[in-house]
Parts: C-alpha cells; sequence; structure tokens
C-alpha cells in the first residue's frame, strides 16, 4: 500500500483498515513513511478523528512493532498490574501505590516516565537514591517483582518502539493532543509490559495536562474503551489537579514524604485519598480483593502492619539502592543548600493555587527540564504546602524553598506568594478530589 494513498484516505476522513494501520506502524519502525509521510498522518489523525476500533487497532500494532514481555516463566506469585497517571504536580502516588499492591499479592511491574512539561516524573523521582536503576535488565527486573513483588523502571527501548518515533513526530507538528495518539501512546507500552490489570488516574484541573472535565472525561472515556477493547482489563479515575498532590513536590522531597507516608508518620489527606482508592481498584482488577470495601481494608492492613514499607525497601534494595534506605533516608538523600520559608502576608483562606506554575517554578529551579538532555537538581522544590480551604493567619508558613543558591531561593520567595490566593472574607471549601470513575460497563 502506498503511504500517500493511506494518508488521504484518514485525510477525506475515512476510517482506515487494520492492515492500513499495520501499514503505517510498520512503516514507523523501518523509516520507510518519511518524516513528511509520518507527519502528514499524524496531523490526518489529529483533524478527522479515530474511531475506537481504529484505536484499538493503531495501539495494538504499536504494542507488536517491539518485544511484549512474558512473565510465564518468571516464578511470578500474583496477578500483573499496573497504574498510570496522566501528571500533576506533586504526584508521586506510584511510590506508594506499587508497594501497597506488591503487599497485598499482586505483581507490580511499572514502567514510568520522567518528568514532561510542568509534571514531575516517577523515574526523576527514584534517580535521586543513590544506586537506584532505572534501566535494569532482565534479569534484574524479575530478580526484583520476585523479591518486592514491585518495580518501578523506565521502558526498555525494545517496547513499542512505534511509539517512539510516533511521539517525537507529534512533538514538533502540534499533534501532541490527538485523544487517539494520546490513549494508543500510554497504552501501547501498557500491553507490552503483559498486564493484566490497569488503573488509570486521567487528572483535570489547572495543573493537569486536561485542564477542563470534559478533555480528562474524554480521555478517560478513550483509555478505558480501548484497553479493554485491546484485552486488558482496565478502569479510570478522574481526579482534581487544581492543587499541589501532599505536601511536597520536588523529586528527593517526593521520595522523602512517600517513606514517611509508608512509615505512617504523615498522610496527608488527599494523598492518602487517592492512593488507597487507585490501590483497591487494581486490588479488584487482579481478582485479590471481592469488592473496594475488601480492597481499602486490604491497603490499610498493608500500610499499617507495614508490609508496604517493607516492599518499598525491597524494592529500592533489589534494584540497586541502599539496604537501609528507608531506615534513614535523609541520610541517602541530597538536601537543597538554600532553604528559607514563604509566609502569608494576610490572613485568610487559600481559595486558589496555581498548580501549573508552581511546577514550572521547579523547573526553573533546576527540578526539571527545559531539553531532554538537562540534569535534574533532584534536592529542589517546596515542601510543607499549605492546601485549598486551608485557614492562614498572617506571617503563617505558606512554604518551604528549597534552592540550589540564594538567587533561585530569592526568586522563588517572590513568585510563590504569587501562585497561592488568599481570600480575606470568604471561606473556601477544597474541591473533590475523586471526581469520576470509569469502567467498561459504564461507557
Amino acid at each position: 500500500m502506498l503511504a500517500q494513498e493511506i494518508i488521504r484516505r484518514k485525510r477525506d476522513g475515512h476510517a482506515l483498515t487494520e492492515a492500513e494501520i499495520a501499514e503505517f506502524v510498520s512503516g514507523l519502525v523501518s523509516g520507510i513513511w518519511s518524516e513528511g509521510q509520518s507527519a502528514a498522518m499524524a496531523m490526518a489523525m489529529l483533524l478527522k478523528g479515530m474511531s475506537d476500533e481504529e484505536t484499538v487497532a493503531l495501539t495494538l500494532a504499536m504494542t507488536r512493532s517491539g518485544a511484549v514481555m512474558d512473565w510465564s516463566s518468571a516464578d511470578l506469585t500474583g496477578p500483573v498490574l499496573d497504574k498510570h497517571s496522566s501528571g500533576g504536580v506533586g504526584d508521586k502516588v506510584s511510590l506508594m501505590l506499587a508497594p501497597i499492591v506488591a503487599a497485598c499479592g499482586g505483581v507490580v511491574p511499572m514502567l514510568s516516565g520522567r518528568g514532561l512539561g510542568h509534571t514531575g516524573g516517577t523515574l526523576d523521582k527514584l534517580e535521586s537514591i543513590p544506586g537506584y536503576q532505572i534501566t535494569p535488565d532482565q534479569t534484574q527486573l524479575r530478580h526484583a517483582l520476585r523479591a518486592a513483588g514491585c518495580a518501578i523502571v523506565g521502558p526498555s527501548s525494545a517496547l513499542a518502539p512505534a511509539d517512539r518515533r510516533l511521539y517525537a513526530i507529534r512533538d514538533v507538528t502540534a499533534t501532541v493532543e490527538s485523544i487517539a495518539l494520546i490513549t494508543a501512546s500510554i497504552l501501547s507500552k501498557k500491553l507490552a509490559a503483559g498486564l493484566q490489570g490497569l488503573v488509570m488516574d486521567v487528572k483535570t484541573g489547572n495543573g493537569a495536562f486536561a485542564a477542563s472535565l470534559s478533555e480528562a472525561h474524554t480521555l478517560a472515556q478513550s483509555l478505558v474503551r480501548v484497553a479493554n477493547g485491546a484485552g486488558l482489563p482496565t478502569r479510570a479515575w478522574i481526579t482534581d489537579m487544581n492543587q499541589v498532590l501532599g505536601d511536597n513536590c520536588g523529586n528527593a522531597l517526593e521520595v522523602i514524604e512517600a517513606v514517611a507516608f509508608l512509615k505512617g508518620e504523615r498522610q496527608e489527606s488527599r494523598l492518602l485519598e487517592v492512593t488507597r482508592t487507585l490501590s483497591a481498584e487494581l486490588l479488584q482488577l487482579g481478582g485479590l480483593a471481592a469488592d473496594m470495601t475488601q480492597g481499602l481494608q486490604m491497603v490499610d492492613a498493608a500500610l499499617a502492619s507495614g508490609q508496604a514499607l517493607d516492599r518499598f525497601a525491597r524494592m529500592v534494595h533489589a534494584l540497586g539502592g541502599p539496604a537501609d534506605f528507608c531506615e534513614r533516608p535523609n541520610a541517602y538523600l541530597a538536601h537543597a543548600p538554600v532553604q528559607r520559608g514563604v509566609f502569608a502576608t494576610r490572613a485568610g483562606w487559600v481559595s486558589a493555587m496555581a498548580t501549573r506554575d508552581i511546577g514550572l517554578q521547579i523547573i526553573a529551579m533546576g527540578g526539571g527540564r527545559h531539553l531532554a538532555s538537562d540534569a535534574v537538581d533532584a534536592p529542589v522544590g517546596f515542601s510543607h504546602m499549605v492546601g485549598l480551604g486551608q485557614r492562614v493567619e498572617r506571617g503563617q508558613l505558606l512554604a518551604w524553598v528549597h534552592a540550589a543558591d540564594e538567587s533561585a531561593a530569592d526568586a522563588a520567595q517572590r513568585q510563590l506568594p504569587v501562585f497561592i490566593e488568599i481570600d480575606e472574607v470568604q471561606r473556601t471549601t477544597a474541591p473533590a478530589l475523586m471526581i469520576e470513575r470509569l469502567a467498561e460497563r459504564d461507557i
């Protein structure tokens, strides 16, 4: 089939056949399709849209474009499960969810990514731990899964190579927003990981890529329909991202918060709610819990008993980190040389937070990337963040700045009060965190 004829059919609004989609994906991997042809196809897919059937075919073709992980000979003891988030500021849920689910009998080979735009990346967080290997070989990965029941790592270059080329093309051709291409990009890697169940956290609000609820709903529906259509049992939750999730944002600071959470020392209420809910959903999907009530009870028991903390510690050690990391995380994680408080200039209720701008401020401080080649300064960020609806008095702490130098600290101290609005008159209520649940039978 000629590439230009397949492009023409989609350009003219026709549904593509499985064979035509397979030809496109094969051309991406082999290089037979030129950059111009691949870009034209991506634009046609964006403008004309893709049906669920087309998106399933695209997802499966991209999955099969490289290696597909097979766990049948790995001597694993439970269902293979995973969770994916569309990204937010302070979102460290994966760091707790993976060991919680492992402690409850699941196996979690979680393929995560680096920071994207204003959102933090799970791999960047874990790389703040000395020795932690985010790209283990198959032997080390299987050892970690047997030892800990979970391994949070980066995807192998052998998985879904078609997605890597198509993503690079989308990034420079203003086609990133295509729901079908977002869906296929996420799910092709998850299917290649050999999963038996997946829960999606689709965030919405001013700190999310899907700023409006309608955008988030459309994406969540697509993910659930296509994943289940491709044979991967999947549910999704739409969750609020109009404020930083948890107390801390910044790579090493989020690891510190995750360890404290697993120890039961400090579990910020919204972070606890989303972590418990998504973990319980996975336990249901994997057949480990009969319903949400039992799933939540299992999650609470894994946290209270210390089993989830133990699984996290085992994972860190199996992937090259210190054996006693969870006992003394502050001894291993780097600390920012300049730390300062930001204080309220008036009394009132925290009424709004420019969450995306806070994420961008962390990047400006060196905690994220402008270019893919940029190094990340793991210790920088904000801790002890206030939350929406919280009452503050004049002079009360809004957040603690962790910066690499005095100049960066000065800038953060100036900017953060601009990003946190305080209403002196009207009491504000924090928005609901868990907004909507989507399962296959619901859509």
